[in-house]
């Protein structure tokens, strides 16, 4: 996830300025909107009604680096309220409750409940070197998900002596 994308992304950058020749990743960095686009574009979810969705606790270490407004568009544009939750439990449990009074209320907004590491604009020195490092690709398969468009991220081409895919000739089939 979006987490450990920037330690990968800066790791890539130093082996890049020390020349190294050893040293290689296989880039498996996904991306958390698209896959809860892609959940509630589901079959499951939009036309048969069989997964009611009523909203969703963001990930704070995730959010941690995105921010808080990569999750407007699903308060927006679906309807579905979403709290951003630290993992200590009164931080889950506070959550819940904004969740709850939220869908109550029939309010649909994006609630920051881990307000003392996520802001709306993320860590923006990490976001920078993630995308010198990486590009999105046009598709990877989750386990569970199946495929997802632009889920998922890829090395870009300065960096591709360190791209284990290019490298070894590993074939990504999405």
């Amino acid at each position: 996830f979006e987490t450990t994308t920037p330690p990968t992304a800066l790791v890539i950058r130093k082996a890049a300025e020390e020349g190294l020749a050893n040293f290689s990743v296989l880039c498996c960095h996904v991306l958390t909107p698209s896959a809860i686009t892609h959940i509630l574009e589901s079959a499951e979810v939009r036309e048969y009604g069989s997964v009611p969705i009523d909203g969703f606790v963001g990930p704070a270490h995730v959010s941690i680096v995105i921010g808080s407004q990569p999750y407007e568009h699903f308060a927006e544009e679906y309807r579905k309220p979403v709290v951003i939750a630290g993992f200590e439990p009164l931080d889950v449990m506070q959550a819940i409750l904004m969740l709850v009074r939220q869908v109550n209320q029939g309010r649909a907004e994006v609630e920051n409940e881990f307000t003392r590491a996520v802001t709306p604009q993320g860590n923006l020195a990490a976001q920078a070197v993630v995308s010198e490092v990486f590009e999105l690709r046009s598709s990877f398969e989750w386990r569970g998900l199946g495929e997802v468009p632009y889920s998922a991220l890829k090395i870009r081409p300065p960096f591709a002596a360190f791209d284990a895919e290019r490298r070894f000739e590993l074939s990504y089939q999405p």
